[in-house]
């Protein structure tokens, strides 16, 4: 995705998926919880969200007011907007693997299918991989320096290190784990779930749903 702005809408929709949220909240949630987005301002935000009403994908309404000011704009998630979402969530490109994307992505991650998770994860991996080759070339090529350059070559050769010991952590728990995970599709309660239905297949593809043996009760 390109940098900025698809990576600041995947971030509101994610938000909106718990809840309708104003303005202020919403900024304040990115501010907080995202570290790409920690100096946003209203001038960048309110210009996303703007162009999300304007693409129906969330809906903007007036919360109304008890003090006599302005009435606040909640925004909330438009049922476009969890399918744009979804579509977000399921794209796995180089970019994905990028120092700020990534963050993002994993903040959200109990929102997309395990299979995409893996991929993320596994790419990330192979760009710090990268990153740690290229940087032991050149302390090797490079020869003695200063004591300061010295230890801040070797805190970030450590800091690698272990950010690959940790994915591939992540990685080998996600390949053990069941199909059926909380806050992903597979879990009844996220919002994107399809429950099962006798006999056909899911309507996007894969395997057949399975058959509820407990009866429902009228």
């Amino acid at each position: 995705m390109p940098r900025r702005q698809p990576l600041l809408e995947f971030a509101v929709l994610g938000l909106l998926h718990e809840s309708p949220m104003h303005g202020y909240e919403l900024r304040k949630r990115l501010n907080l919880a995202l570290g790409p987005f920690r100096a946003l301002s209203f001038g960048t935000l309110y210009p996303c969200l703007q162009t999300l009403v304007t693409d129906g994908r969330i809906a903007a309404a007036s919360a109304g007011s008890v003090t006599g000011r302005r009435p606040r704009i909640v925004y909330d998630l438009t049922a476009a907007g969890r399918d744009y979402f979804a579509e977000l969530a399921g794209r796995v490109d180089p970019e994905a693997y990028d120092d700020d994307a990534f963050a993002l992505r994993v903040a959200f991650f109990g929102r997309t299918e395990s299979a995409v998770r893996v991929r993320v994860l596994e790419g990330r991996r192979a760009r710090l991989e990268e990153r740690l080759a290229t940087l032991r070339s050149t302390s090797a090529t490079r020869g003695s320096r200063d004591s300061c350059a010295v230890a801040m070559h070797r805190h970030t050769e450590e800091s690698l290190e272990r950010d690959l010991r940790w994915l591939g952590d992540l990685i080998a728990a996600e390949r053990g784990a069941p199909q059926t995970r909380p806050g992903t599709l597979t879990d009844p309660n996220h919002p994107a779930y399809l429950p099962p239905v006798p006999g056909p297949r899911h309507p996007r593809g894969g395997h057949p749903f399975p058959t509820d043996p407990t009866p429902t009760h009228h």
